[in-house]
């Protein structure tokens, strides 16, 4: 007898595979499937394919429908456990990553997730095809846990995570944050009020205001960890580093971060009147839409390396980078606190983070962490009088129940990223980018939209 056809053996391969994965998860009651697996492969009592005939010939929509279901069963395992399809929509990690690229992302470089929500349509994010409704069921809800990978997030990795601001969700404007709405409309209150001579109120009762005008002029929804948009960032911060931008440089730890050539900076250029050959930007992969132009001054993304190479053209008067002032507020830049004067070229120090450390925590620093503390670890958060309390608690130190990393863009003037919105949480961690399997080129038309030249190639970073 064929050793390979014989029955138990087939169990018994099956069994090992199995029963590894189960060590994997670390969830021992799925050992029951043992038992299903027994039966599939000897016994035979139920037949587990309910949808066809055992024996005898089956309709070929059967058959058709058999493979489909196999299909997405395995595609649906593999997404969960190993690697994961992941678009580039946005140019924020220009010219690492360009948009339409198509990566597989994997899961076991930091260990795959357990889906918090595991009931949802199958190859969707959050939101159905066609009907465009909500795509998964929070009949089970399953707290965070990660299984064991093959290594942990370094510095300066490109990492795909779900986006930390993406929980509540104006529908009307998936665009922009939520949270980001409503800075801006509690802005526009107190301007408003300060047009029209209106007594101010308080920065709290503008962002309550706001809060309010805006849940009743919008749809909200809420989206669970997994089911929030996935961004693709390099990770410039891991738990317990000090990050700080002077002047557009990053350093990490009081030192100058590693500076690859593909990262990007804006800059205006100038020229004595004549238009820069569109070739030349063609030869240069700069964008059309990147392309600003007013008069004789154009506004662009460039490497160090294409930054040089124009710089050298005839026709190019003078150029600069664009470097926004050291104590300037920005609003919009995290923590957006005025008593933080930071914006996205002048920025902290900031520490990050990490799991078991703890943090005095006072009215002066507790915008640096009261989303950590009250959504990311689930703690209820009041201050109050200058006082603040924890859970009904007064306190003044908070031990951080996660690790947390700091995200930006290589393009770092075009890229939503941590400076606007604040720390990843580890379980927003999803994977990182291993190769690219397709490129589609926006600008382009027909055949030439597909850039055969970064098929299946390695993803790369600087």
């Amino acid at each position: 007898m064929n050793i390979l056809s014989n029955k138990y053996f087939k169990f018994s391969i099956a069994a090992i595979i199995y029963l590894l994965w189960v060590i994997w998860v670390g969830s021992f009651w799925l050992l029951i499937g043992l038992g299903v697996i027994y039966d599939i492969y000897v016994t035979e009592k139920v037949n587990w394919s309910f949808w066809k005939k055992r024996d005898g010939n089956n309709h070929v929509v059967i058959e058709w429908l058999d493979a489909l279901i196999f299909a997405v069963i395995a595609v649906t395992l593999i997404n969960i456990f190993l690697f994961q399809n992941y678009r580039i929509p946005t140019g924020s990690m220009e010219k690492s990553l360009l948009i339409g690229d198509h990566l597989f992302v994997s899961k076991v470089a930091y260990g795959p997730r357990i889906p918090n929500t595991p009931v949802a349509f199958p190859f969707t994010q959050h939101t159905m095809p066609i009907t465009g409704g909500k795509s998964w069921s929070n009949i089970i809800q399953r707290p965070y846990k990660r299984l064991k990978g093959f290594g942990r997030v370094e510095r300066f990795d490109p990492v795909v995570f779900n986006f930390p601001a993406g929980d509540t969700v104006v529908l009307e404007n998936q665009v922009t944050s939520y949270y980001e709405i409503v800075r801006d409309y509690a802005r526009q209150l107190k301007s408003y009020d300060a047009m029209t001579g209106v007594p101010k109120v308080t920065e709290t009762l503008y962002m309550e205001r706001a809060r309010n005008d805006v849940r009743s002029k919008s749809s909200i929804i809420y989206r669970p960890v997994d089911r929030r948009d996935n961004y693709v960032k390099r990770c410039v911060g891991i738990p317990g580093d000090t990050i700080q931008i002077i002047n557009s440089v990053l350093y990490v730890n009081g030192a100058p971060g590693k500076n690859f050539k593909t990262q990007q900076t804006t800059y205006l250029v100038n020229t004595n009147g004549t238009r820069i050959n569109p070739k030349a930007f063609e030869r240069l992969n700069i964008y059309k839409s990147d392309q600003l132009v007013q008069g004789n001054t154009y506004m662009l993304p460039l490497t160090e390396e294409n930054a040089t190479t124009i710089k050298a053209f005839s026709n190019v008067t003078d150029m600069e980078s664009i470097v926004e002032r050291e104590g300037v507020f920005a609003p919009y830049i995290f923590p957006h606190n005025p008593l933080y004067k930071w914006n996205q070229d002048n920025f902290g120090p900031l520490w990050i983070p990490k799991k078991g450390a703890t943090v005095s925590i006072d009215t002066f620093n507790i915008c640096l962490y009261e989303r950590i503390i009250d959504v990311y670890e689930e703690n209820e958060l009041k201050v109050e009088n200058g006082a603040i309390y924890i859970n009904g608690v007064e306190t003044d130190s908070y031990t951080f129940k996660m690790d947390y990393y700091w995200m930006m863009g290589d393009n770092r003037h075009n890229s939503a990223d941590s400076r606007y919105w604040g720390y990843v949480p580890e379980d927003h961690i999803v994977g990182t980018p291993k190769f690219i399997w397709l490129s589609l080129d926006k600008e382009a038309k027909g055949f030439r939209k597909i850039r055969l030249g970064r098929m299946f190639m390695k993803a790369k970073y600087g």
